[in-house]
């Protein structure tokens, strides 16, 4: 009879650990994730259908301009006969511009710019929400401002269409908060990880971008990561498998190489100041100009066209040359002036109100100094410095942490990208420079410092931290009362009370050990009851429940007693004897010192910034 007892332990051990309310609830949200990695695969691919179309149209058959595509990507349609005109790239960026802010402003304000910022401030302070239409125009808009020439990056609108997918579902389901901020950023990392091949990257950057301390949203990775790989695999049976871009297999082996790659750690901090100084003082300077939204990005596309009419590699993408100088096929001159160009063409593009990303910019920008770096040093060291592409792979990296304050994300990004893992050292090392050279300043508007800077968390925090904090931590502000003795006469207590300025008073026995406490309140009936003062006794005022606490009780419970019993003072008593008093705690003094230490807090992580 008991040989069954093995078989009928192995079932009660998976019913505890594979509970069917848990199956069912894991199923669900998996559900949830790869629908939104669904959505946002194709989003991806309807973009990048949307993009390819329209270079074909304006880029290509009117201007007769044809910018080289990236290995990992190739044109999907027949290049026409257009010559090139030079004089039409001047003037395509504005129609472009005008025709995409008429649109923005028109239907959705909301989606000017970047994109990503505007995900980000969702996810903070606004509970994850997004308004539906806003993914739907930022598409349009970013697919006619980008293939009008105007410079900028794919990341910001396909970030757009599935963070605002994961907030939709959220919402229509009814979610909490909490839920929703978690769906949109899955869709972000899904439309990130699909766009540039990178679902690793994609889940880590939703996870990263969100702050500009070297912090991560733990909450996030899980979700983001099911919803790009979902998304990256949906988008690849479209278009094919494989690398952006083909970097040659290249390995680190000489230590030496690091002081070259430390200079272009500097060289990338200041590239990245320009950038961002750049990109943000083109926005106040179009916010202050007294016109039309709409009007902005015209203009904005106009001085975006004078400078590619000189160097019309810095209009659009650009991930065609940064394959070049991968390849190792581009002059320093012209490395030199797609870096600088292009932050120039990125700023007036974007910062004026278009529609764009700032990460796809920031790859170029990155690998252009990079190769210029490189190149320099392979003349100056040749048997040091021997692959000058290498720079352009760590530069990528390089650059972008110093704009974004997302290192780790963007590590993985750049090597994802290109395919070159065994970069991995000199990226670390240069990125690590990069982050530290460039923490007072991002493209990123709306990080905030970390998640106990965010507004999404403040409440959790505020529970953590006094979690962490004990009344021993408080024992210097446990203040020495006086005791009433429970036979004491209400008479004596009178004379007693008329003195002192105490609210709470414990009742000991004779052994003196409490056994009652009662407050100032508590005393006034019988104070305007004069006929029964002879027959009291304290004993019969003071309440025998008494509500206590004691050394290591946390503070988050101490606040909790104070609140559901409404009560400004705790008596705080011996560990192991509730009835030897130690002394009494206010509840003013509690707050206050929670306070000095959060301030204290705040002042550390200052410095540390």
């Amino acid at each position: 009879m008991n040989k069954f007892l093995p078989v009928h332990r192995l079932i009660e051990f998976f019913k505890r650990r594979f509970n069917p309310f848990n199956v069912a609830r894991a199923g669900k949200w998996m559900f949830f994730f790869v629908l939104i990695g669904i959505i946002a695969g194709l989003g991806s691919v309807v973009f990048h259908y949307l993009c390819q179309i329209g270079s074909h149209i304006f880029m290509d058959m009117i201007a007769g301009y044809r910018p080289p595509p990236p290995a990992g990507e190739h044109h999907l349609f027949v290049p026409g006969t257009t010559p090139f005109h030079r004089w039409v790239l001047l003037f395509l960026p504005a129609f472009g511009g005008l025709l995409s802010g008429w649109l923005v402003y028109r239907f959705a304000p909301e989606a000017e710019g970047h994109g990503t910022d505007a995900a980000i401030e969702a996810y903070h302070n606004k509970g994850g929400y997004m308004r539906g239409r806003i993914p739907v125009i930022k598409t349009i808009a970013s697919a006619i401002t980008l293939t009008t020439g105007g410079s900028g990056g794919r990341e910001g609108p396909i970030a757009q269409i599935g963070a605002g997918f994961g907030s939709f579902l959220a919402t229509r389901l009814n979610l909490s908060e909490r839920d929703r901020r978690i769906m949109l950023a899955a869709g972000i990392g899904a439309g990130v990880g699909s766009i540039f091949r990178a679902p690793l990257a994609g889940a880590l950057f939703a996870s990263e971008v969100l702050y500009r301390d070297p912090d991560f949203e733990s909450e996030v990775i899980i979700p983001a990561g099911i919803s790009s790989v979902v998304a990256y695999c949906l988008f690849c049976l479209v278009f094919g498998w494989g690398a952006l871009f083909e970097s040659p297999d290249v390995m680190f082996k000489n230590p030496l190489e690091l002081g070259p790659y430390a200079v272009l750690s500097m060289a990338l901090v200041a590239l990245s100041f320009v950038y961002v100084k750049s990109f943000y003082g083109t926005v106040r300077i179009f916010h202050a100009i007294h016109i039309p939204n709409h009007i902005k990005p015209a203009i904005g596309g106009l001085l975006t066209g004078i400078i590619g009419f000189f160097l019309p590699q810095t209009l659009s993408f650009g991930y065609g040359f940064a394959q070049q100088a991968l390849n190792n096929q581009l002059p320093v001159l012209i490395l030199l002036s797609i870096a600088i160009g292009k932050i120039f063409t990125t700023s007036f593009s974007i910062g004026s109100g278009g529609s764009g990303g700032v990460f796809g910019p920031s790859v170029v920008i990155g690998g252009a100094m990079g190769g210029v770096v490189g190149k320099l040093f392979n003349q100056l060291m040749p048997t040091v410095v021997t692959h000058p592409s290498t720079f352009v792979v760590v530069g990528m990296a390089g650059f972008f942490t110093a704009a974004s304050n997302a290192p780790i994300s963007t590590i993985i990004f750049v090597s994802e990208m290109t395919n070159s893992y065994q970069l991995l050292l000199p990226s670390l090392f240069v990125c690590s420079i990069t982050y530290l050279g460039a923490r007072n300043w991002g493209i990123y508007a709306k990080q905030v410092q970390n998640r106990v800077a965010s507004p999404a968390h403040a409440g959790e925090f505020m529970v953590d931290i006094l979690q962490m904090m004990k009344v021993r931590d408080l024992m210097h502000l446990v203040r020495k009362v006086e005791s009433i003795p429970q036979d004491m006469p209400f008479s004596d207590f009178k004379i007693f009370f008329s003195r002192t300025k105490q609210h709470y008073f414990p009742v000991m026995d004779k052994n003196s050990r409490m056994v009652g406490i009662f407050s100032s309140t508590d005393v006034r009936g019988v104070l305007f009851s004069p006929e029964i003062e002879p027959l009291v006794v304290m004993k019969d005022i003071a309440t025998s429940e008494v509500v206590s606490t004691n050394a290591s009780e946390d503070l988050n419970t101490v606040l909790q007693k104070f609140t559901t019993k409404n009560i400004d003072s705790l008596p705080v008593v011996a560990e192991d004897d509730l009835g030897v008093l130690l002394g009494m705690l206010n509840r003013r003094d509690v707050i206050a010192f929670y306070n000095r230490q959060i301030q204290r807090l705040k002042g550390a992580t200052a410095a540390s910034a």
